[in-house]
């Protein structure tokens, strides 16, 4: 009987997964099925430049995983029975379908969070996926010169966003309001140059600034202060799919699968969670951010764990850390802020045209490994070891 491992999700993080398993486990062993529901990868690190206007390459699974052996199922997720072992899914067409799993990877990943502010889901637009970035597109297109724009969150998600927006389209209105200091987090250098920036884009900042309410027309701040906006985009953060906190699977509050250091959930072993659904705790017993930064490692982490289990190889003890930060600042600028293991600033940090390339050679990259997981990496497909029921072929050479 050949293993039937079905990955959930097929992001940066559930794709690398997906490609990783096929090539380190022999084909004839293993059955790997990607549940998707879209047919084409979705570089998200890109929305904002999508939601700008501009047109982002194709990337269809069909092709990026052609004689990998990896099915690509599309359909939508509806449900995850983590005792029986099966997943629910609903194709385009309605058709509901249970699939029976042996192992899980759960990458479901992340959707915006409207924070529970009055008007957000209303009158906001979001950048967190492709629907909502084309959304956005289509509105700021229909945008006559001087209308405000404004965006909602100063992390690395608003800074790209307003300043993509604002070279963009230079005959907008462009504000941004952030709860803290503008890249307040950042070392003296990049703060600086990011001050540079806004003002050279003319970006109105609004820093210290929580908006409490979004109106059609305006957002209004905890101060009863009112900002006109044609167009609010919504930045604030990400809250994790819903799926997981429906289980039995032991999760946090924010409804994060907890797992242990190889990705595996801790209340049930058959199933790993990656990326922004999992609780990953990373260098000073930090927990990983919510990043592609963040969920490509535990992709490989966890493809690796699978591939140990399966065929008694020895886990994987590779640690996770952070090295820098990449912010594209346009198409134009961009800053690198180099940071700790635990992902705190450092003195150091690349600025402009440079940083820009930088950048895009780092989304490059990314893209480009999700259809080469394997690429410099020694070895050959091993064949899985055929163990006696709930035994666990790797945990004494692990020892």
């Amino acid at each position: 009987m050949q293993q039937r491992i079905i990955v959930l999700g097929a992001g940066y993080t559930g794709a690398t997964a997906a490609g990783r398993l096929a090539k380190r486990l022999h084909r004839d062993d293993v059955a790997i099925t990607l549940v998707n529901a879209e047919p084409d990868f979705v570089e998200r690190v890109r929305m904002h430049q999508l939601a700008a206007g501009q047109d982002l390459e194709p990337r269809p699974f069909s092709a990026m995983f052609a004689g990998t052996g990896v099915e690509l199922k599309l359909a939508r997720v509806t449900g995850v029975d983590a005792d029986r072992k099966t997943v629910t899914v609903t194709g385009a067409d309605g058709t509901e379908e249970l699939l029976e799993y042996d192992t899980l990877v759960y990458a479901l990943g992340s959707g915006w969070n409207d924070g529970g502010v009055p008007g957000v889901t209303e009158h906001a637009h979001e950048i967190a996926g492709r629907p909502g970035a084309l959304r956005l597109r289509e509105r700021l297109a229909r945008l006559d010169a001087g209308q405000p724009v404004v965006v909602v969150g100063g992390g690395l998600t608003g800074l790209e966003a307003a300043t993509e927006i604002a070279e963009a389209r230079p005959d907008l209105d462009v504000a941004l309001a952030a709860r803290g200091g503008l890249g307040d987090w950042l070392s003296d250098k990049g703060r600086a140059h990011l001050q540079r920036v806004c003002a050279r884009l003319g970006i109105t900042v609004h820093e210290h600034t929580a908006v409490t309410a979004v109106a059609a027309d305006r957002v209004t701040t905890a101060d009863g202060t009112e900002i006109p906006a044609a167009v609010t985009v919504w930045t604030t953060g990400f809250a994790v799919h819903p799926i997981a906190r429906a289980t039995t699977l032991e999760v946090t509050e924010t409804g994060q699968i907890v797992v242990d250091r190889t990705m595996r959930s801790v209340s049930h072993p058959d199933v790993y969670a990656i990326g922004d659904a999992a609780m990953v705790m990373g260098p000073g017993d930090k927990p990983l951010r919510m990043s592609c930064a963040s969920g490509v490692p535990t992709a490989w982490q966890a493809a690796d764990a699978v591939a140990a289990r399966l065929t008694g190889g020895k886990l994987p003890k590779v640690p996770l850390r952070y090295f820098n930060q990449c912010i594209s600042l346009g198409r134009r600028d961009g800053l690198i802020q180099y940071v700790t293991a635990d992902d705190r600033a450092v003195r150091a940090a690349l600025t402009g045209r440079l940083a820009a390339g930088y950048k895009e050679l780092i989304c490059k990259g990314a893209a480009w490994g999700v259809a080469h997981p394997l690429i410099g990496l020694p070895g050959r497909p091993r064949r899985v070891v055929r163990q006696p029921a709930g035994s666990d072929p790797a945990v004494k050479a692990a020892v």
